[in-house]
């Protein structure tokens, strides 16, 4: 009974679209322009920095905030159950995001609320996570293959730490299902992102500056290919 209130709980604060509010409080409906996407990468292209740390922010929040209230209510009396409760309600959350009823259906693709369950989970996923999403984007400037790495390092994580007794409170069917979950906000994340893999592979995935001058250099060179 744990896992559906927990799950509700966190579709319901999954459906707070910061994108999309901040949208409307400028006059646009974020879903209508650039990517369609509500959230943060498109927030950032169409609507600017402030925008994209807002939504961020938003996005990441109301996932922990979900996740410590369910921490708060079903574990403090089953600690062994601590870790799935919060893996619940970070996965409702996601949903809640990606599937917002009100909008039909029409939301965001989970990174940021993904994000957020990284980071209230346990502090020795969090090194991995910002590695694989900063470390990639820095290098490529793919945001989107940052977030696809960042979904399978934390499966991938998951599975080797528990596995090696990190989560020794757990039983062992508890920890499968625990796995389970997490490959499903995995392969949800990849599915939200084929168009973006199609992309990938064929070498036209847009890029993401947060420098000007860097967006710059790279039109140049660009056109500099294309004349040669």
């Amino acid at each position: 009974m744990e896992r559906i209130f927990c799950i509700v709980l966190g579709y319901t604060f999954g459906l707070l679209q910061t994108a999309y509010i901040y949208g409307r409080i400028k006059g646009i409906d974020i879903r209508q322009h650039g990517s369609g996407n509500s959230g943060t990468t498109n927030a950032l292209r169409i609507l600017g920095k402030k925008a994209g740390l807002v939504v961020l922010a938003g996005d990441i929040l109301k996932c922990m905030a979900v996740i410590y209230l369910c921490d708060y209510l079903f574990a403090g009396g089953s600690p062994e159950m601590r870790y799935l409760i919060r893996i619940y309600a970070g996965a409702g959350a996601v949903l809640g995001h990606n599937y917002p009823f009100y909008l039909r259906f029409k939301g965001g693709k989970g990174i940021a609320s993904t994000g957020g369950v990284v980071l209230s989970f346990h502090p020795w996923f969090i090194a991995v996570g910002l590695l694989l999403f900063v470390g990639n984007f820095f290098i490529t400037h793919y945001v989107s293959l940052g977030s696809i790495l960042v979904c399978v390092g934390f499966f991938v994580q998951m599975v080797i730490m528990g596995q090696n007794g990190f989560f020794a409170e757990m039983t062992a069917a508890h920890l499968y299902e625990m796995y389970l979950i997490t490959f499903l906000l995995m392969a949800m994340a990849i599915f939200k992102h084929r168009s973006n893999i199609t992309r990938l592979w064929s070498g036209t995935e847009r890029k993401t500056y947060i420098r000007k001058r860097e967006k710059q250099e790279e039109e140049e060179q660009v056109k500099k290919e294309e004349h040669e």
